[in-house]
């Protein structure tokens, strides 16, 4: 190991400011930090924003946790505790101001934080913001920043141990199931496609906060109205004021003199926008942005000043009784909406070391695949701002899952106070956002609850059972929407899904996750009749290129049953499945190369199936989000794109799957029944251009004439298959190609 000197240790990080001294200032207090693990002598260079996994990496203390089966030899990494340090400068002028915040954006999770000795913080969520009055401990020189993690392994197993029962958690394979109790990322503890890595750090940014006079601490948009003529938007600012004094508002072009009192304050502003500009999802049209800028000034000095992006339109969420069940699909400005899209988890395990060229390159991804909506998914993270905006700025309808998945939570008076501050932090945070559309409260708890067997298989008493779903009423169908209605507008449901695959009529009530052909002994044709009212996932696996096994696996590893590939495959069925399938219709593979090849064709086969069954479905079914986008590791799974970016077989063939115009072909009984989707808001006519290719190589063109409303669909007469290869499916509008497809009929 490296040794450090003092002066190393006592990096400082000094800031000195032209500033007028009312003006807010924030101190980035990334710099200079050093780590170590509990009870021993010597510091080493972190990195923050950061993780201890990846500064133990990068001083060469473990092994790369993603290559091989080295996950299994840095388990130890969870059990300990683990300190960070930095010291500070500050100059005159930031000193002298009146009031001072240490803010962290994120910190995993247990944390004791200490500037010059004194405790000024305990966190316990990794999801909130802390934010600490310091302006009694700071000085001039030296101020010694100090964070002990403690192992929430550790911190909560007296706590689990005197539960009297076990919470499921059943993606946590672990001697002591914690995950339930941490307010903490549920996948860093395993899942079914990625490791166990149990992190701890200073995630998100750190930095101090001063000021003078007051502070916006929020600014909230609301959109009151919303006319072709005009857009009435009320602006609601929380200020926060060192004394009483009056104050200047500029939004707009309107200027509002407001008297502040000492201590926390509302103001509310009305503007207008004559003739607005609509935000549209991906296909509608522009996703128009409006900025908000809102200025305070005291004297004539600007105090201090935010800008907002807002987008305008309406969305609403249907889920009426009909005639076979209960509708689920979103209105957006008035028009119901197809949602094509992806379940996204978290980029990396290693949340600080994605970076925003990553964000980009993924969200273009998903906007260049013809998607309209991601939803979130409830076993990661509340994601970056940058995610956000570029869904927003990309016309990404984001359905946003609150950080609970498949297991059952506490129900005690801490827990529930805690995910409240966690709840508050993130709408406010996110609800200016017009991509988000929609909350919910977790992932799969509801349907396990009442479909998994549970209760038998923990050995829940009567009393037991009643107490751990009394407790999960309270959480999600009680105080959650209770805390939203406070906090935003936007529709919530409890769960999802709403309904569950087991029985036929279930398809007919609200979303669906169909895990039957992966979980179930389903095939693959069992998409096509398994058809929800939204279709909130369902997937099937591929092996990533060969790029990637690469990375994570040696040549002599390059076998379904060696350790390493064995140990990259989460899933319980997940290898063999893979390999039933793609032999059936792939034939065997002659070699490794070959495998891998032919598990991405079978992924993507099972997809088009599925897709083009939900789409086929339109008016029943209102959604179509596959699992998942996208991986947090190198592995096996349902990615669409792997850890590093590389897209497989199944992506490349999203862009047709999920065109807003398309041609979809059914064949049954020896013929091909056609239908038209239109899902754009304009009408489409023209030419539909059929290229037959025979089994003999022969080819024959025939032409139909179409004409398609707007969100509607178009059935055509069907094709006699007898002789035919292959049929290329081709969409002329105004003499432009708008769509092409191929057929593979032998």
């Amino acid at each position: 190991m490296r040794k450090l000197n003092l002066l190393s240790i006592l990096i400082l990080v000094t800031l000195s400011c032209s500033q007028p001294s009312t003006t807010n200032i924030k101190t980035d207090l990334s710099g200079g930090w050093t780590f170590r693990q509990e009870g021993t002598k010597e510091w080493f260079p972190a990195t923050v924003p950061g993780v201890v996994h990846t500064d133990l990496l990068a001083n060469e203390l473990i092994p790369n946790p993603w290559k091989g089966t080295n996950e299994l030899d840095v388990q130890w990494v969870e059990n300990e505790n683990w300190e960070y340090q930095t010291t500070f400068n500050l100059s005159t002028d930031i000193l002298a101001k009146k009031q001072h915040n240490l803010v962290f954006e994120g910190l995993d999770t247990y944390a004791d934080v200490y500037l010059n000795d004194s405790l000024v913080l305990e966190a316990d969520n990794m999801f909130r913001t802390w934010n600490v009055d310091v302006g009694e401990i700071l000085k001039a020189k030296r101020n010694h920043l100090l964070i002990r993690f403690k192992s929430p392994i550790e911190f909560n197993k007296t706590r689990v141990e005197s539960m009297g029962y076990e919470l499921p958690a059943s993606n946590e394979n672990a001697p002591i199931k914690v995950s339930p109790y941490v307010r903490k990322a549920p996948y860093h503890f395993g899942w079914d496609w990625g490791p166990r890595l149990v992190t701890a750090g200073i995630w998100r940014s750190v930095y101090l906060q001063s000021w003078d006079d007051a502070k916006m601490v929020d600014v909230q948009v609301i959109q009151q109205s919303l006319t072709k003529e005009r857009a009435e938007l009320q602006i609601v600012l929380q200020i926060t004021s060192t004394s009483n004094f009056e104050v200047k508002l500029s939004t707009m072009k309107k200027d509002s003199i407001v008297s502040l009192v000492e201590g926390m304050n509302e103001i509310d502003m009305s503007i207008h926008i004559d003739n607005p500009k609509r935000w549209w999802p991906n296909g509608w049209g522009e996703p128009h942005l409006y900025k908000i800028p809102v200025t305070m000034k005291r004297d004539g000095i600007v105090i201090d000043e935010r800008e907002e992006r807002i987008g305008l339109r309406t969305v609403e969420l249907i889920q009426d009784a009909d005639s076979i069940g209960k509708s689920f699909y979103f209105k957006v400005n008035g028009e119901p909406l197809f949602a094509r899209g992806a379940n996204y988890i978290p980029q990396s395990h290693f949340l600080p070391s994605v970076r925003k060229e990553d964000y980009h390159t993924l969200i273009g991804a998903v906007k260049e695949a013809n998607m309209n909506m991601l939803r979130v998914w409830g076993g990661g993270i509340y994601e970056n701002d940058i995610f956000y905006d570029l869904c927003d700025k990309n016309g990404i309808l984001v359905w946003q899952d609150f950080m609970f998945a498949n297991t059952m939570y506490p129900g005690d008076e801490s827990f529930i106070r805690n995910v409240e501050s966690e709840v508050v932090d993130n709408v406010k945070r996110l609800r200016n956002h017009p991509s988000i559309i929609h909350w919910n409260g977790n992932n799969e708890i509801e349907v396990a609850w009442k479909n998994w067997g549970w209760q038998s298989q923990f050995g829940y008493s009567k009393a037991d059972s009643s107490q751990l779903w009394k407790d999960y009423l309270h959480l999600f169908h009680e105080q959650l929407p209770g805390w939203l209605a406070q906090l935003d507008d936007r529709s919530y449901t409890t769960t999802s899904p709403l309904s569950n695959w087991g029985t036929p009529a279930n398809f007919n009530f609200g979303s669906m996750h169909y895990w039957g052909v992966w979980h179930g002994d389903d095939e693959f044709e069992a998409y096509e009749k398994n058809v929800g009212r939204f279709m909130s996932e369902y997937g099937f696996q591929s092996f990533p290129k060969k790029q990637t096994v690469a990375y994570y696996a040696d040549s002599s590893d390059w076998d379904l049953n060696s350790d390493v590939m064995k140990h990259h495959q989460k899933s319980y069925v997940g290898n063999g499945l893979i390999s039933k399938q793609a032999s059936k219709y792939f034939g065997e593979p002659k070699d490794f190369n070959d495998f891998l090849l032919k598990s991405q064709l079978t992924q993507s086969k099972a997809m088009k199936l599925a897709i083009d069954a939900h789409r086929l479905k339109k008016g029943h079914c209102w959604g179509s989000l596959f699992w998942q986008l996208n991986d947090c590791w190198p592995g096996a799974s349902w990615s669409a794109i792997d850890v590093f970016g590389n897209k497989k077989i199944f992506y490349e063939e999203l862009k047709t799957l999920f065109a807003p115009v398309a041609v979809i072909p059914k064949v049954v009984d020896n013929q091909i029944q056609l239908t038209i989707i239109n899902d754009t808001l304009e009408e489409v006519e023209g030419v539909l251009q059929l290229l037959l290719h025979s089994e003999v190589g022969e080819t024959v063109t025939e032409e139909i004439d179409f004409f398609v409303p707007g969100n509607d669909a178009l059935q055509l007469s069907t094709i006699r298959t007898a002789g035919l290869k292959t049929i290329d499916f081709i969409l002329i509008q105004d003499g432009s190609v708008l769509f092409e497809r191929r057929e593979e009929l032998k």
